[in-house]
C-alpha cells in the first residue's frame, strides 16, 4: 500500500516486467483491481466514472501517436481553442520551443511522412507539451521521458514543479536520474512493492533501488 499527497512526485520504478505499467493501468482502469481498493480523494475508483476519471488523470506514452499535420496541430489538439502563447509556453516547458524554432517552417512544420521526421525525444515532448495544454490534477509519465537526455529530462521536471505545483505526477521510469529527484521512490519487484522512500534513504537501504543505481552509474561511468 502507498500514500500519496496532492502536489507530490512520485517515481515508479524496477526491472522489466516488474508490473510498474500494470499499476498504472489500475489507477486509469484499463484494468480493475480485483482485490484492494485504489483511492482518489478518498473515493473508491470504482466509484468513478471512466470518462471523468481520464479527464483528471492525464497519462504520457512511451511510443505517442503524431497526425501528420503541422507540429503546432498536433500540439494544440487537446485544446483546439488555445491561443498561439499557450502552445509556445506548453511547449517550452517540454523543451521543445526550441527545436520547433530551429525548424525552417517552425511551427508549420509538417509531421510525418512528407514532413520532417521528429526524433523520438522530440516525439516524446510534443506528446508532453500536448497534454500540458489542459491542466490536470494527476499528471503520469508512463517511460515517456525515455528518449530525451538526462539534462533535458530534469529541465522539463522542473518547469513543471514551477507552472503546476498543485498537480500529482507519477514517473514510470528505468532511469535513476529520472527517478531521484521525486518526492517518493515506489521499488516494485514480481508486482509487489519492495521498497519506499527518497533518494537517499532507499541508497542507504542497500536493497533493489541500490543495486539499480549502482548498475546504472557504473554503465554510464563506463
Amino acid at each position: 500500500s502507498f500514500k500519496v499527497n496532492k502536489g507530490e512526485s512520485i517515481a515508479i520504478v524496477g526491472k522489466t516486467g516488474s508490473g510498474k505499467s500494470t499499476l498504472i493501468n489500475l489507477m486509469i482502469r484499463l484494468l480493475e483491481n480485483q482485490e484492494g481498493q485504489i483511492l482518489f480523494d478518498g473515493v473508491d475508483i470504482k466509484d468513478i466514472n471512466k470518462k471523468h476519471l481520464r479527464k483528471n488523470v492525464g497519462i504520457i506514452m512511451q511510443e505517442p501517436f503524431l497526425y501528420s499535420r503541422t507540429v503546432y496541430d498536433n500540439i494544440r489538439i487537446m485544446d483546439e481553442e488555445a491561443p498561439e502563447e499557450k502552445i509556445f509556453k506548453a511547449a517550452s516547458i517540454a523543451a521543445l520551443h526550441d527545436d520547433i524554432v530551429g525548424f525552417e517552417a517552425g511551427y508549420k512544420t509538417i509531421v510525418g511522412e512528407r514532413g520532417v521526421t521528429l526524433s523520438g525525444g522530440q516525439k516524446q515532448r510534443v506528446a508532453i507539451a500536448r497534454m500540458l495544454l489542459d491542466s490536470k490534477p494527476v499528471l503520469i509519465f508512463d517511460d515517456s521521458l525515455s528518449a530525451v537526455d538526462t539534462e533535458t529530462d530534469i529541465q522539463i521536471r522542473r518547469a513543471l514543479d514551477n507552472y503546476w505545483k498543485d498537480t500529482t505526477v507519477f514517473i514510470i521510469t528505468h532511469r535513476i536520474t529520472t527517478a531521484m529527484e521525486a518526492d517518493k521512490i515506489i521499488v516494485i519487484e514480481k508486482g509487489e512493492i519492495v521498497e519506499m522512500g527518497t533518494h537517499q534513504e532507499l541508497l542507504d537501504n542497500d536493497g533493489v533501488y541500490n543495486e539499480l543505481w549502482d548498475i546504472q552509474t557504473n554503465v554510464e561511468y563506463d
